[in-house]
């Protein structure tokens, strides 16, 4: 009769070297997600500062063209802070493209071996 032992620390190392990528991805996608949100949150943040900020110009304002020329510069503000958020995002997408591609490269690494293997 043969007396085969069950090593579960054998087959506990093979599943973690067989997921160890998509964990890594995972984590990165989360990491991504977070960075997404935070870059969301900070335009938000900037929509409701120039709200608030045309409010108190509003009240401020004496004169109409008083208000249309403090309209104009917080114009001319948000629209920086949104070209600065957008290049902020467009440098976020180029690096999630970049890892992303690196973990289908390391994925694809670690099947050829395995294939040429079996």
């Amino acid at each position: 009769m043969i007396d085969r032992t069950f090593d579960t620390t054998q087959m506990l190392a093979a599943a973690r070297d067989a997921f160890a990528p998509l964990l890594k991805a995972q984590q990165e996608g989360f990491k991504t997600l977070e960075r997404l949100a935070r870059l969301q949150y900070a335009v938000a943040g900037d929509v409701l500062d120039t709200g608030l900020a045309r409010v108190h110009a509003a009240f401020a304002s004496t004169s109409p063209s008083e208000l249309l020329s403090k309209h104009t510069e917080l114009n001319t503000q948000f629209v920086d802070k949104l070209r600065a958020r957008a290049e902020e995002f467009a440098t976020v997408t180029s690096e999630i493209q970049s890892k992303f591609s690196q973990f289908g490269n390391e994925i694809a690494a670690k099947a050829v071996p395995t294939r040429k293997a079996a």
